[in-house]
């Protein structure tokens, strides 16, 4: 095991908690948009939390790794879906490095000769 993720989720929302106080306002916009994101339209709340976990790994957020995994465990994710979902994530962090790719040759090509 990486990371004591219960303590980091426990530490996290502590530090959360402390910004709020000082960021009230930016923090009720935050809850707006994960309650506006979290309602159930078409997709269900673990489809929901794994999608979270792939933009997590792409993201680079292990405070949202840490939460999501929790959260796609309580709505009944298996080890298999995620890893699924994460393979998803892998896949679109290598095409968006080959898209990147292409545009740093283009930014050099256009550079005076």
């Amino acid at each position: 095991m990486f990371l004591n993720w219960t303590e980091m989720r426990k530490e996290l929302r502590a530090a959360i908690g402390r910004f709020a106080g000082l960021q009230p306002d930016v923090m009720q916009g935050i809850d707006k948009m994960q309650n506006g994101a979290a309602a159930t339209g078409h997709l269900d709340a673990k489809t929901h939390e794994l999608i979270a976990l792939a933009v997590a790994v792409t993201t680079r957020c292990d405070g949202c790794l840490s939460v999501h995994a929790e959260a796609a465990a309580k709505h009944g994710a298996t080890r298999e879906e995620i890893a699924e979902a994460l393979g998803v994530a892998i896949t679109l962090n290598t095409g968006a490095a080959l898209v990147y790719s292409s545009r740093a040759l283009d930014a050099f090509d256009s550079l005076p000769k």
